[in-house]
């Protein structure tokens, strides 16, 4: 497959007018970025499975802060290949200070030297109950096939990065409690960065009667969080990050449709 990250005159051929790669919007996805290289790595599969699954069109990676590309040389890159739209899909859990503040923030500045290329910005990847499916596959692949465990044995920690906001907070928590609808299973939410921790959501499961306990980390990337975690909590199983999974996919096509269609011109 055609490396869809490369910039022009890197392996990635020039789109010819009347090519639907050409004519159709590129899609940046952007992503937090991060130190440890396991995050970037994830990041790209995850994104080359997104190309994957219209390789008719333009698909690009970058990156907020700590990997590259960066989003303005992305944005360099698509305006040099003489794109005039760009749909820019954030690809993260939720819609906080990088959402509402960073990324539109660095868009401004990519439109002032690229006045000729139009960005839209579509919507976070979550909430989408899609991403609590794709959590739940991560548990059950942490199950594993050869453990019988009834459900209501079960107790997940449902581990995510957190907030100093109580009410960012409070709306990752409805996570674990989306997860315990769908499963059957006892839930606790705990961060990596503030209460509750991971292990005040294992002691409460354990109240609750759940005697077969995992944690399952609320990030789309292992990193340095991650780590943390399971160096908090190294007696339990702990399932994989959301990394590729079909939901990604699936959710990061339907914002760029969205964006896409709210982007274009209302008939008379």
């Amino acid at each position: 497959m055609t490396d869809v990250f490369a910039p022009r005159g890197i392996g990635q051929p020039v789109p010819r007018r009347g090519d639907r790669r050409f004519t159709a919007p590129a899609l940046i996805a952007v992503a937090h970025g991060s130190r440890d290289p396991r995050s970037a790595a994830t990041m790209s599969a995850v994104v080359a499975e997104i190309a994957a699954a219209r390789p008719d069109l333009d698909v690009r990676l970058a990156f907020l802060d700590l990997s590259a590309p960066s989003v303005e040389h992305v944005v360099e890159a698509v305006a040099g290949q003489g794109h005039t739209h760009a749909i820019v899909v954030p690809l993260l859990l939720g819609s906080a200070f990088h959402a509402r503040v960073d990324l539109p923030g660095l868009l401004d500045a990519c439109r002032a030297r690229h006045p000729r290329l139009r960005l839209t910005q579509a919507d976070v990847l979550g909430p989408d109950t899609r991403l609590i499916d794709a959590l739940r596959d991560r548990v059950l692949d942490a199950i594993g096939t050869s453990t019988t465990v009834s459900a209501d044995r079960v107790g997940v920690a449902v581990a995510a990065v957190g907030s100093s906001s109580s009410a960012a907070n409070a709306r990752t928590a409805a996570v674990a409690r989306r997860l315990a609808a769908i499963t059957g299973w006892h839930t606790e939410i705990c961060f990596a960065t503030t209460e509750p921790t991971v292990h005040e959501a294992v002691s409460r499961l354990r109240a609750r009667g759940a005697d077969h306990i995992l944690v399952a980390p609320w990030f789309l990337a292992p990193g340095l969080l991650t780590d943390r975690l399971a160096a908090a909590a190294p007696d339990f199983v702990h399932a994989d990050a959301l990394g590729v999974h079909r939901a990604m996919v699936e959710i990061v096509w339907d914002r760029y449709d969205a964006a896409w269609a709210a982007a274009l011109p209302l008939s008379a």
